[in-house]
C-alpha cells in the first residue's frame, strides 16, 4: 500500500470516528425534538379523529377511544357543506387571501427594487420609516381605517379587507425582499443595461426569477395570514355578513349553541387543509427565502 493510500485510509478512519463521536451528542437533542413534535401533533390528530366521529360518539367518549373501537364516518363533512355553506365561505377566504397576497408581492417587490438599486433623495430615511412601521400594532389602525373605508363606501366588502391587510403587510414584504434584492450581483444588472434592457425588463426577467425563494416566503406568510385572519374580516365585513370567510364562520359556530361539535370540528379541518397544502408544497422555498440576504459572501 502506498503512502497516499495509507493517508487516505487514516483520514477516512478519523472522519468516521469523529462522525461516530458526534452521533451520541446529537441523540438528546433529537429525542427532545421528536417528543416536542409528537406533543404538537396530538391536538391535530385529535381534531382529525373527532371530525370523523358521530356527534353521539363525541359526546360519549374521548377521541383516543377510536384506537380500541374504530368507527369512522364522513357525514360530518357532507353536512358541513350542506347545512353551513362551507363552500361559499371557502370562496370568500380565497377571495381575500389570493388577491391580498398578489398585491403585497407586487407592491413590495417594486418598492424593494427601488430601495435596493435606485438612487433618490431620502432613500435611506424612507426605508428606515418603512421598517419602523413593522412595530405598529394592527389594533391601533382599526378605528381610523374603519372610518376611512366607511366614508369611501367600502366597509362591508372584501376590498376593505384587502386594503387593511395589504397596508399592514407591505413593510414586512419590503424588509424581506430588499435584503434579498440587494444581494443580486451588480454586474448582472449592468450587463442587462448594456444589452439595452429597460428597467421593467430587468425587473421582471432578471430580478424576480433570481429572487423566487424570497418571493415565495413572503407569499406563504401573507397567504397564511390572509386565510387565518379573524380580526379584519370581523371588523370590516361584520359577523353577520353574507361574505364570511371560513375563519369567521367557525368563530360564529363556536358562539352558537345549535351547532354540534362534530360539525364545528369538521369545518375546522376543512379550513386548515388549504393553508397546509400551500405550506407543504412550497416549504422548500420558505427557509431559503427567509434566510436570503442574511449571510454576506
Amino acid at each position: 500500500m502506498s503512502i497516499v493510500q495509507i493517508k487516505h485510509a487514516r483520514r477516512g478512519q478519523r472522519t468516521k470516528a469523529s462522525g461516530d463521536a458526534r452521533v451520541p451528542g446529537r441523540m438528546p437533542a433529537n429525542i427532545i425534538l421528536i417528543v416536542m413534535c409528537a406533543l404538537w401533533l396530538v391536538p391535530a390528530i385529535g381534531l382529525v379523529v373527532t371530525s370523523l366521529r358521530t356527534n353521539v360518539d363525541v359526546a360519549r367518549s374521548g377521541w383516543w377511544t377510536i384506537f380500541s373501537n374504530p368507527a369512522f364516518t364522513t357525514d360530518n363533512f357532507t353536512e358541513s357543506f350542506a347545512k353551513l355553506d362551507i363552500g361559499s365561505s371557502l370562496l370568500t377566504s380565497f377571495a381575500i387571501a389570493v388577491p391580498s397576497t398578489l398585491l403585497v408581492l407586487l407592491i413590495s417587490a417594486f418598492a424593494a427594487y427601488a430601495f435596493s438599486w435606485m438612487r433618490f433623495a431620502g432613500r435611506i430615511p424612507l426605508l428606515a420609516l418603512v421598517v419602523a412601521l413593522l412595530v405598529v400594532p394592527p389594533q391601533v389602525t382599526l378605528a381610523p381605517m374603519l372610518q376611512l373605508l366607511s366614508a369611501l363606501g367600502l366597509a362591508g366588502s372584501v376590498p376593505a379587507v384587502w386594503i387593511f391587510q395589504v397596508g399592514l403587510s407591505i413593510p414586512f414584504g419590503i424588509y424581506v425582499l430588499q435584503s434579498s434584492f440587494a444581494e443580486i450581483p451588480k454586474e448582472l444588472l449592468e450587463s442587462a443595461q448594456i444589452d439595452g434592457a429597460s428597467t421593467f425588463t430587468t425587473f421582471f426577467q432578471i430580478v424576480l426569477p433570481v429572487t423566487v425563494p424570497s418571493l415565495v416566503a413572503v407569499g406563504i406568510l401573507q397567504f397564511l395570514w390572509g386565510w387565518n385572519d379573524l380580526l379584519s374580516p370581523l371588523i370590516f365585513l361584520g359577523s353577520n355578513s353574507g361574505e364570511s370567510p371560513i375563519v369567521l364562520l367557525i368563530a360564529n359556530m363556536v358562539q352558537s349553541t345549535g351547532t354540534g361539535q362534530n360539525l364545528l370540528v369538521a369545518s375546522a379541518v376543512i379550513g386548515a387543509v388549504v393553508p397546509l397544502i400551500v405550506f407543504f408544497v412550497l416549504q422548500r422555498f420558505f427557509v431559503r427565502g427567509i434566510l436570503s440576504g442574511s449571510v454576506k459572501g
